[in-house]
């Protein structure tokens, strides 16, 4: 009888959709890893996850705990509590001088409810969707997991890592997109698209009649090049945000997105029946981060001087080929000195150096192993003891 039972469970795992046969999200499996060294007995420095080591700012733990004591934090709205709406719509104004009215301002659960409300709202099954390669990997494994199709735009450090017009209209005259996501600045490279260039892509957006997704999770944190919404040049772009990284709330779940006026009910009625609304509590404490921008600005002159601590300590591990990021908190490095297999490189660096990385491979299925990605959100102590471990390692590897 047991025999039977484990031959059936066997074939009803074979019957899957292939759609559910998506990568792993590897710096998940790089996170584990660290934590199972950590449980071993060992110190790790993590640079693997994209995530601050500051908690949430003070001024959303208050909002919380009076939150607790005066308020029973049931369902809001699907598309989120009416003074967080607003109070993001101000930001708008606040960052790039543009109104945005809160109708049109959806919270979500994180950025990934936000990416899966979108994909769903704008593509059919089988649809076109193209995106720069180094990129998020969720990206194409949501699409692929909701049944469309990713297309792969390569950029390279010649261009910053982002794409240029030209590299978008070879690829939408070999298939017929039906969208376009960019990230801006990028994971894993840091680099962002230019203001005129991201004016461009919109305008070729429109011209080609693509929907255009603009990730813009890391705003707040750059650097060098001015950050720009796409809704300064089109108001028919999918704007996708966060509270997770320049607000210091990643395990809060909480993210929001900008659409059209005309999406505004299409992404309701997904979100009502996906996910009711997004967590209240999280929704409190985002409302209440606003009033913590100090504390905030505070952490990103941390980002800063770790980013400059790592610019000229990783070249003395001959870590040097990195573009220098305009925001967020990565460096994307080349190490083909070394190896052609970044996956395995990194799991080495974590066992004989103990410093936690990703591979490349994540991020870039095709030229990704001749990368590692560091994140430098951690405290600038830990990033200095990461630099002087990776420079004995690799004095160690020749």
């Amino acid at each position: 009888m047991a025999s039977d039972r484990t031959t059936a469970a066997a074939a009803l795992l074979r019957a899957l959709p292939g759609r559910s046969d998506i990568d792993p999200f590897i710096v998940m499996d790089v996170m584990r890893q660290a934590a199972a060294a950590e449980a071993a007995g060992r110190d790790i420095v993590h640079m693997e996850v994209g995530q601050p080591a500051t908690p949430a700012p003070r001024a959303a733990r208050e909002a919380i705990k009076r939150a607790l004591d005066s308020d029973n934090l049931g369902y809001t709205l699907a598309l989120g509590l009416d003074p967080l709406r607003e109070r993001i719509a101000r930001l708008y104004r606040d960052w790039y001088g543009i109104d945005v009215s809160p109708e049109r301002v959806v919270v979500t659960s994180g950025s990934s409810g936000a990416f899966v409300l979108a994909f769903l709202a704008l593509f059919d099954v089988g649809a076109k969707v193209a995106l720069p390669a180094p990129g998020y990997p969720c990206y194409r494994h949501i699409l692929t997991a909701l049944g469309a199709s990713p297309v792969t735009i390569e950029t390279g450090p010649e261009a910053r890592w982002m794409p240029t017009e030209a590299d978008i209209e070879r690829v939408a005259s070999q298939c017929n997109l039906a969208g376009l996501l960019l990230a801006s600045p990028a994971n894993p490279t840091g680099t962002m698209l230019e203001p005129a260039r991201l004016a461009g892509i919109a305008s070729l957006a429109r011209q080609r009649g693509l929907w255009l997704i603009s990730d813009e999770i890391y705003h707040g944190l750059t650097w060098s090049v001015p950050q720009a919404t796409a809704l300064q040049f089109t108001d028919q772009a999918i704007v996708i945000n966060s509270f997770s990284k320049y607000f210091s709330m990643t395990g809060w779940r909480v993210g929001w997105m900008v659409v059209p006026a005309g999406l505004v009910r299409t992404v309701e009625r997904l979100a009502q029946n996906l996910y009711i609304s997004p967590p209240a509590i999280s929704q409190v404490a985002a409302l209440g981060a606003f009033d913590g921008l100090d504390e905030l600005e505070a952490n990103k002159r941390v980002y800063a001087a770790n980013r400059q601590l790592l610019l000229d300590e990783l070249p003395k591990a001959n870590l040097g080929e990195i573009v220098p990021a305009d925001g967020a908190f990565y460096l994307y490095a080349d190490v083909s000195r070394f190896t052609n297999d970044g996956l395995a490189f990194a799991k080495s660096m974590l066992d004989e150096a103990g410093v936690a990385a990703t591979p490349g491979v994540d991020f870039d299925e095709a030229r990704g192993r001749r990368y590692i990605r560091f994140s430098y959100a951690g405290a600038t102590d830990r990033m200095a003891e990461a630099a002087q471990r990776l420079q004995g390692w690799a004095r160690l590897k020749g």
